[in-house]
């Protein structure tokens, strides 16, 4: 074997433990940075499940691309005394790797119905409802009262913090005041824009209690980099004691 042939022998095993990489990452500790968040809400596992099967699809397609490319880079590399030919193609091929993406497109949009259908229209019919208007740059959070009721006088207001109770279902009605926000909790698999005029509903059920960050995924200004809120997820006793003491807050407060 020459120099030469080695040198290109290497480059292909290094191409190819290059793109071997990211299956060991993805085969590593469940708890490393590059993997998804936790999956705090009833619902994160389907997301994940569509996430997953699409990163396997994708990934088995690039590795296959990757490694024909290296294959006839090396097998049809310039050669002593080599002539370049020209060549049409393949009709039939260029039909088949046409109709298989369209399949599996076809495919991933049909067992994702269910998915969709049970996180964007199937709303709880009872839960906590809550109201979440964005602003520049905050998130106003109002809870129905004693009469049970929004927007009414005895609402309860925060500023960015929000609770809920968990293995109950939140009734969010998102706003926005201003400009176009997005409320994003990544644990939750939850991100929807909050559009000026429109009302947004969505809504979120929390497996465990803890406590989250919730940021704005929209460009929304020079201080979009500070807009955060904070999620609380807490037993229904916790939830009411918090409730009573900050509509006593707000009452001092309007006092």
């Amino acid at each position: 074997m020459t120099t030469r042939r080695r040198f290109l022998g290497l480059r292909f095993l290094a191409g190819a433990a290059l793109l071997a990489a990211p299956a060991f990452l993805l085969a590593a500790e469940p708890n490393a940075p590059w993997r998804l968040p936790e999956q705090a809400s009833t619902y994160a596992g389907r997301i994940d499940g569509i996430f997953n099967l699409i990163l396997w699809i994708t990934g088995i397609v690039f590795f296959a691309v990757e490694i024909t490319l290296l294959v006839f880079v090396f097998k049809y590399r310039a050669k002593p005394g080599g002539k370049a030919a020209y060549t049409h193609g393949s009709n039939r091929l260029e039909v088949i790797w046409t109709i298989i993406p369209a399949v599996i497109l076809v495919f991933l949009a049909v067992i994702s119905q269910d998915s969709w259908a049970y996180i964007r229209n199937h709303f709880p019919a009872s839960g906590t409802v809550i109201d979440i208007t964005a602003e520049q740059f905050a998130w106003n959070i109002r809870y129905p009262g004693p009469d049970g009721k929004l927007d009414t006088a005895d609402d309860i207001v925060t500023l960015n913090q929000l609770h809920f109770p968990v293995d109950k279902p939140a009734l969010i009605n998102l706003h926005s005041k201003d400009v176009i926000h997005s409320f994003f909790v990544p644990e939750f698999r939850i991100k929807q824009d909050a559009v000026p005029g429109m009302t947004t509903r969505v809504w979120v059920q929390a497996k465990h209690t803890g406590h989250w960050e919730i940021a704005c995924a929209e460009l929304c200004g020079l201080g979009h980099y500070r807009m955060k809120g904070y999620l609380t997820v807490e037993t229904p006793e916790e939830f009411q004691k918090w409730l009573a003491e900050t509509a006593a807050e707000n009452k001092t407060e309007s006092k």
